[in-house]
């Protein structure tokens, strides 16, 4: 008896060179070893590891972002999806895509020119000049603490700005800037800037009862 085993496609797009890479990952693959996806250029990789406790453990390269992005998901979504995306928290750009070979082609290129339109927008003329200034931006670490700590207090509804509490037009967003993170509120253009130029301000947030836009 043949014993088929779990097979996906996965992909994402070199930092350095702008480049696709994709390749079929298979589940007897990652028992035996690490997966490692190398781009032609040689100056980036993504690694794929299946753990113990049957989660998918997966460093992608960023885009945007100069220290690569830590993902953790189940094996039957690793598996099992069609089309499945994981973002760059900072920016919304995909940076790894898995699932069925024609679909992760497909929103590969998709991706592609989205990244061209980003470019574009911000006059910048290639991948590898992007991510020289995003290098310039916050350590990512400290970011992820304050982006974490935003989301609760959104989630909790304890952002507070000039709108009226009961307002429906309140939308708050989070920009990423070199002097830290602006949250503001579409609604009535309250914001507050959180700094994140050091790990003591970071934590400091980390325990806030609520946020104040003024």
């Amino acid at each position: 008896m043949i014993i088929e085993g779990k097979q996906t496609t996965v992909a994402y797009r070199c930092p350095h060179c702008g480049g696709g890479v994709i390749s079929a990952v298979g589940l007897f693959s990652l028992n035996a070893d690490m997966v490692k996806l190398k781009c032609d250029c040689g100056k980036s990789h993504m690694t794929v590891v299946y753990g113990k406790d049957d989660k998918i453990r997966m460093t992608v390269p960023c885009m945007v972002c100069p220290n690569p992005h830590q993902f953790t998901v189940s094996k039957s979504l690793f598996f099992e999806k069609d089309l499945f995306v994981l973002p760059c928290p900072y920016s919304d750009l995909n940076v790894a895509v898995m699932g069925e070979m024609n679909g992760v082609k497909a929103e590969l290129a998709r991706g592609e020119l989205e990244l061209l339109d980003l470019l574009e927008q911000s006059g910048i003329e290639d991948a590898e000049r992007l991510r020289r200034e995003a290098e310039e931006l916050p350590d990512p670490q400290i970011m992820d603490i304050v982006m974490f700590v935003i989301r609760e207090l959104d989630a909790e509804g304890k952002i507070y700005c000039r709108c009226d509490e009961q307002s429906d037009e309140r939308e708050y967003e989070a920009e990423v800037t070199a002097e830290g993170i602006l949250v503001s509120c579409k609604a009535c253009g309250a914001s507050r800037l959180i700094p994140t130029d050091s790990s003591l301000s970071a934590h400091a947030f980390l325990n806030a009862d609520a946020l104040y836009l003024e």
